[in-house]
């Protein structure tokens, strides 16, 4: 057995803690605290699509409150399919983080106006694989794949627990 000099207790390879933390305290009515004394391992093919979805794209639950008992974020798989845009959406109060995995998804979201009188302009974010994007609580926007033949995939990470997906019937400048 080896130790983590940041760590009193021995580190092993297996054996009967493997997956959990004993010197961790119980924290008394506190639901499934169980979940949160290990580590939790959701194979791909176990993702949960029963999460909230916006129109064009879908949505698959990985990590979540009721996945794993996660309480401050959820994270997950969206697929975009060729040729195809999501509706518009935001997602209140969360912060988004995405990482793209395969394909070329093209976010868009409307621009500031820059005070010469003309409306908010779109934007689109050009992405391939290895890409990150970070959208900010509340802005509304919406995932694009112009691509006519390959699926886009990405990763997202969102700083609550639970898909908070709020659908629009278009985008607007966030005041």
């Amino acid at each position: 057995m080896t130790s983590h000099p940041s760590s009193p207790l021995p580190l092993s390879g297996s054996g009967a803690n493997d997956g959990f933390h004993p010197a961790l305290p119980r924290t008394p009515g506190r639901p499934a605290a169980h979940a949160h004394r290990k580590v939790h391992h959701i194979p791909a093919d176990q993702l949960d699509a029963d999460t909230a979805q916006t129109g064009g794209m879908r949505r698959f639950a990985a990590i979540s409150g009721a996945s794993v008992g996660s309480e401050r974020m959820w994270m997950g798989q969206t697929t975009v399919a060729p040729a195809t845009s999501s509706a518009d959406h935001h997602h209140g109060s969360s912060e988004t983080a995405i990482y793209v995995v395969s394909g070329h998804p093209e976010f868009v979201f409307l621009g500031v106006p820059d005070g010469s009188g003309a409306g908010p302009e779109e934007v689109r974010l050009r992405t391939g694989p290895g890409d990150y994007i970070f959208v900010p609580p509340f802005v509304p926007h919406r995932e694009e794949n112009p691509d006519q033949d390959e699926e886009a995939v990405v990763v997202i990470a969102r700083s609550t627990q639970e898909a908070v997906v709020v659908n629009l019937p278009g985008l607007y400048v966030l005041e």
